[in-house]
């Protein structure tokens, strides 16, 4: 089924723009409601205009030039459910900033939390997130989801997470860019660079899945990988802030002192650690990481994807923050800064989390349903075909049962062994590559088993005959 993203690409593809006849007709699944309801939120989400009227009407995406006019119109998209306790927030950061109190780091703000006792998130809200962005993997290794679904994630978490930054990139120029090197035409270099810093930051969170943590070191150096190429001074990629910073559009001051930034960091990361529910622990350091600014840029981005770290772990749907709108992203993010309150940016990380699951799911039902054994164990695999084939000399089944039994869980082992067996029955020149196995390679070890199976069949044939006669 199409996604609202899918539309919103077909959009942004056509310069001059689609009527909801086109739309319809390129998404036939599409139901016209659902059309409809989707083209309303974009456009007040600011992403598209309504061009025409009547049969007329074109929707197209905004332009560049037009983006400023329409940040000026700042509305909080409505479509966003808040709590009362938001609305206040946002009734106070929306007011100009001269009749709004300047307030500098408040440290007990997060030395008062404590670790599965201070909850931001609550119990039923906690259940309702993992309901929606359960996998069914949750047994298996650290990050086997992530990996699963590494293309896209690269993709959306790339594009929307840029966007919040203001990339112009397109869904489609993200794509291209990723996934064949291909730069889009007339965007700045620091767009492109911006895309690619996240896709090797994010290649560093699921590679690492099972070793990473909340630690100076994955911090500093996904920081590091964010921000190659970026900063003015390039001694700050993935170094600590030594200087000032401001916040722009806010009263806050964030601590100036590096002794002091760096000894609360600590306490920020060593209390992440203790979390132990993945949403708590990823909403956690989407407060208290930007809070901070331990860097001399890019914190909020260091904080979006370090967010997804607990989630990939726990093979949960990741946070790709598709279809959040700046304007609710930067304002929630003001009530953490100016008032220390988490209520803004609690509700709108429950709605982007949705949407989140909702494009993963629409992917899910479109996709047949991996094997977790074979994903899990995959390099096993690999590695274990490859070398049964450069050793036409042993026995298959020996090798198949000696490296099963060194590398994996004693539970495993028998169905592991059968999923090797049939993949070596289905070994043809069509897979090779994926065992890193030339055509010759494979031409010599199958004449060797071809030839001993003629053997032992005529040998079997002989020995019947024999004994039928006797």
């Amino acid at each position: 089924m199409p996604t609202l993203t899918d539309l919103l690409q077909s959009i942004q593809e056509a310069p001059v723009g689609l009527s909801l006849i086109d739309l319809l007709g390129k998404h036939r699944d599409l139901a016209r409601r659902t059309a409809q309801r989707w083209i309303s939120q974009l456009i007040e989400e600011g992403r598209i205009v309504a061009v025409g009227k009547g049969r007329a009407r074109r929707y197209r995406a905004v332009r560049t030039d037009e983006m400023s006019f329409l940040a000026e119109k700042n509305v909080f998209p409505r479509h966003i459910p808040l709590s009362a306790d938001s609305v206040d927030v946002l009734a106070y950061v929306d007011q100009p900033t001269e009749a709004r109190k300047p307030v500098g780091y408040q440290r007990d703000f997060v030395e008062a939390y404590q670790p599965n006792r201070t909850w931001y998130l609550s119990e039923p809200l906690r259940r309702q997130l993992r309901k929606m962005g359960d996998t069914g993997q949750a047994r298996l290794p650290a990050g086997t989801y992530g990996r699963a679904i590494l293309d896209r994630f690269l993709i959306d978490l790339s594009w929307a997470s840029s966007q919040l930054e203001g990339n112009t990139y397109t869904r489609l120029d993200t794509r291209e860019l990723i996934l064949q090197g291909k730069v889009a035409h007339g965007k700045a270099a620091i767009e492109t660079q911006m895309i690619l810093n996240h896709k090797a930051a994010i290649e560093l969170l699921v590679e690492n899945a099972d070793r990473a943590g909340f630690n100076r070191y994955t911090l500093l150096n996904l920081h590091s990988a964010l921000s190659e190429n970026l900063l003015p001074n390039p001694a700050d990629e993935g170094r600590l802030r030594q200087h000032t910073v401001e916040i722009a559009k806010s009263v806050y001051k964030p601590l100036t002192l590096p002794a002091q930034i760096g000894e609360v960091l600590d306490i920020v990361l060593e209390k992440a650690n203790r979390i132990d529910d993945p949403f708590e622990q990823s909403f956690f350091v989407m407060v208290h990481l930007p809070y901070l600014q331990p860097f001399a840029d890019i914190n909020k981005r260091t904080s979006r994807l370090a967010a997804n770290l607990p989630l990939i772990q726990a093979n949960l749907c990741p946070l790709t923050f598709i279809g959040v709108p700046e304007q609710a992203y930067s304002r929630a993010i003001l009530g953490v800064y100016e008032l220390t309150r988490v209520e803004l940016l609690r509700d709108l990380y429950l709605w982007a989390y949705e949407r989140s699951t909702q494009e993963y799911l629409a992917i899910k039902q479109n996709q047949t349903e991996p094997d977790p054994l074979r994903l899990a164990y995959r390099d096993v695999i690999k590695e274990t075909i490859h070398e049964v084939v450069m050793h036409p000399d042993q026995d298959p089944l020996d090798v198949i049962r000696r490296n099963v039994k060194k590398k994996a869980d004693g539970i495993d082992s028998k169905n592991l062994e059968s999923i090797l067996v049939d993949e070596l029955r289905r070994l043809h020149e069509g897979v090779l590559a994926r065992y890193a196995l030339r055509s010759s390679e494979f031409a010599r070890w199958q004449k060797r088993h071809v030839d001993e199976e003629m053997a032992r069949l005529s040998s079997d044939l002989l020995s019947g005959t024999l004994q039928f006669k006797t």
